[in-house]
């Protein structure tokens, strides 16, 4: 009877799509390492996640789409994991929390944090993103420095643009420091953090 099978071929196939969109990102994120973005290609991601290049399609349009895709998973993970530096009441822990969990981050994915820094001039879709999530950590980092007493306001000696160099010298010193090693990558978080701790007038002692 046709008219009971296609409604419940749609169902499983929703409940397989979060499944099958996750394989797609899996796959794309390891291709990024053996390949890198430019020799990635549609039909080598439907291999790696064990689909055809049709049932990709069915999900994302095209390489790029699948890229920004997976760079907003990775961003989302960012943010949720440093939403602490928000939330902490205590300066100090609030700048430690968010520099180690912002470590981690980079440490499990920062292959796709360096694509989505190189993208993001020429992919519109992921120098969105990109901006909205600096958006994020500079209100973050902004209400840590207000907290430990830096005086409100967008003026160079002020936590809105003092935030805001802080949230670039992070990126792309940990942008750096993740090609090396994770050796680097922890002594350049402490570095920023140091730094950090300085800006809001904690002078970095522990």
């Amino acid at each position: 009877m046709p008219g009971h099978h296609p409604a419940r071929s749609r169902r499983t196939t929703e409940r397989k799509g979060d499944v099958r969109e996750r394989a797609i990102l899996d796959a794309c994120e390891a291709l990024l390492a053996q390949k890198g973005y430019d020799a990635m290609a549609v039909g080598d991601i439907a291999q790696g996640a064990g689909i055809t290049r049709g049932a990709l399609y069915f999900y994302f349009g095209s390489k790029q789409e699948v890229v920004t895709a997976l760079v907003a998973r990775t961003v989302e993970h960012l943010w949720e994991r440093s939403r602490a530096t928000a939330e902490t009441d205590e300066p100090r822990q609030a700048i430690a929390a968010a520099m180690q969990r912002t470590v981690e981050l980079w440490n499990e994915h920062g292959l796709v944090m360096r694509t989505a820094i190189d993208l993001s001039l020429t992919v519109p879709e992921i120098g969105k993103l990109w901006s909205h999530t600096a958006d994020l950590f500079i209100r973050a980092i902004t209400a840590v420095l207000e907290r430990a007493g830096v005086q409100a306001g967008t003026e160079p000696h002020q936590a809105s643009a003092m935030a805001r160099a802080l949230c670039w010298m992070i990126e792309r010193t940990f942008y750096h420091a993740s090609q090396q090693s994770r050796e680097q990558l922890q002594k350049a978080s402490s570095t920023c953090e140091h730094i950090w701790l300085i800006s809001a007038g904690l002078d970095g002692e522990a």
